[in-house]
């Protein structure tokens, strides 16, 4: 669809709108301000935004910010029209019917029928949402994640007054089953949480062994897909670990999954979904003063945020409507597309000895690797090669790259990750044992006809640093 075409079909949306009010009463509008003050002010709402990095350019690689959908754009802006409020029927009557048609959706993509679930304004409300139910079912028991999950798991357990414990990881970012177990013996873990995309490096937790380990324990699972829940789509096309944990996801008891990252929306859009319909109990409430027409039990019922966007319902309805969530579909097709993407990156770097690709583990910086390297999704993560192992002196070379790539219009990520990610393996113990890396999300469809370009910048930016 060519970008100039969105505020076509949105005016001729507009108009088939207005038809369905047409036997309202007319009426004037107060206006506000005129016309040419309007657009006064709109000319220089364009100029302050242009003070923005281009994230919707294939050449913006660093963090999750991917574009919304134009249809998801078009749709959300004709229902500011009617700007609808989902907490009650009353306030978004046909968004709240679309937000239970696309949340059934999503849910269908776990193999899921029978759940309770409901869009939420972030991912952080949605994982809050997710151990505000925990802790009902499982007071006075702690949660474990491992240290690559999403800070606000920590954050959200000091909210809800839950103990939280941090599990270690592997040299690939995922949760160590072993060290899992460890916990779990204590006998006071109730809710175990897993991550299907880590923020750093896309991880992918062996939710499988997980599961396997929370039943043995008798714990709760929640799955925070946030991120990586829509590459369920294509698990075939992953390795073999990430394989098997999307096979297992309908296992657990609760997901989040955001639409507002891969599922092509506007912020804020997340999603959470419990398997068990009946947790709905702890949300319910009376508000006669705010549900007056409706006998039947309506998102206001179970979720704990109150006003919420109805037109994020709508904007997300349309996009599934457009692109439907199946294997072998063209929404599918553009989420192998970023992945592909990613994983010729990576090739590159592990080809390339002035960089070092995440999980090469032998002395030296050799090419070597696990047969089953990372990016498990479509975030590559890489450090740069020194064979003098000053850490200092990589972290401040690794900047001087990003700020000659962004230089470049490359625009990049930096993270600190522990060096025993990148071959360093028990040396200079007394240094720090975390330095500064460069990370690039392939989340774009655009991204596998754009790396080759991608490559010739950083290539550029990197040459006079070796």
């Amino acid at each position: 669809m060519p970008r100039d075409s969105v505020a076509e079909l949105l005016a001729h949306a507009t108009a088939a709108l207005d038809r369905e009010f047409g036997s309202l009463e007319s009426f004037e509008a107060e206006p506000g301000g005129n016309d040419g003050a309007l657009l006064q002010v709109l000319e220089e709402t364009a100029r302050r935004l242009g003070d923005n990095y281009p994230y919707f350019h294939p050449l913006y690689a660093g963090q999750m910010l991917k574009p919304p959908h134009p249809v998801a754009r078009a749709a959300y802006a004709l229902a500011m029209k009617i700007n609808p409020n989902n907490h009650a029927l009353d306030g978004g009557r046909a968004s709240s019917a679309m937000e239970v048609e696309a949340v059934r959706e999503i849910a269908g993509m776990f193999g899921w029928t029978e759940f309770l679930g409901h869009l939420t304004s972030s991912g952080t409300i949605a994982n809050l949402e997710a151990l505000w139910i925990a802790g009902q079912l499982r007071p006075g028991q702690r949660t474990v994640g491992s240290e690559q999950a999403h800070y606000t798991h920590q954050r959200i357990s000091a909210v809800l007054k839950l103990d939280y414990t941090p599990v270690a990881v592997d040299e690939w970012g995922r949760m160590r089953p072993e060290t899992l177990e460890d916990e779990l013996r204590k006998g006071d873990v109730g809710t175990v949480v897993a991550t299907l995309g880590t923020t750093a490096v896309g991880a992918v937790d062996p939710l499988e062994e997980i599961l396997a380990l929370a039943a043995r324990y008798c714990c709760r699972v929640h799955v925070d897909a946030a991120y990586g829940g829509y590459f369920g789509l294509i698990a075939d096309d992953l390795g073999d670990s990430a394989r098997r944990a999307y096979a297992a996801i309908g296992r657990a008891d609760s997901i989040v999954i955001d639409p507002h990252k891969h599922g092509l929306q506007p912020y804020g859009c997340g999603c959470v979904l419990f398997r068990d319909p009946g947790v709905g109990r702890f949300y319910k409430h009376d508000s006669p003063y705010t549900y007056f027409t409706s006998k039947q039990l309506h998102l206001g019922e179970i979720s704990l945020e109150c006003s919420r966007a109805g037109a994020s319902a709508v904007a997300l309805w349309a996009t599934q409507r457009l692109l439907p969530l199946v294997k072998g579909g063209e929404f599918a097709r553009g989420l192998a597309k970023g992945r592909r993407a990613a994983v010729e990156l990576d090739r590159r770097l592990r080809a390339d000895e002035r960089f070092v690709a995440l999980g090469e583990i032998v002395p030296g910086f050799s090419s070597a690797s696990n047969p089953e390297h990372p990016p498990q999704l479509d975030i590559v993560v890489w450090a740069l090669a020194s064979h003098a192992a000053d850490f200092g002196e990589i972290s401040e070379r690794t900047t001087k790259v990003f700020d000659a790539c962004a230089a470049r219009g490359l625009h990049l990520a930096l993270v600190q990750l522990p060096r025993s990610w990148f071959g360093h393996k028990d040396r200079d113990s007394e240094r720090s044992d975390t330095f500064k890396c460069l990370r690039s999300v392939l989340m774009k469809p655009e991204h596998e006809a754009w790396v080759g370009r991608i490559w010739e910048k950083l290539n550029e930016a990197s040459e006079r640093l070796f």
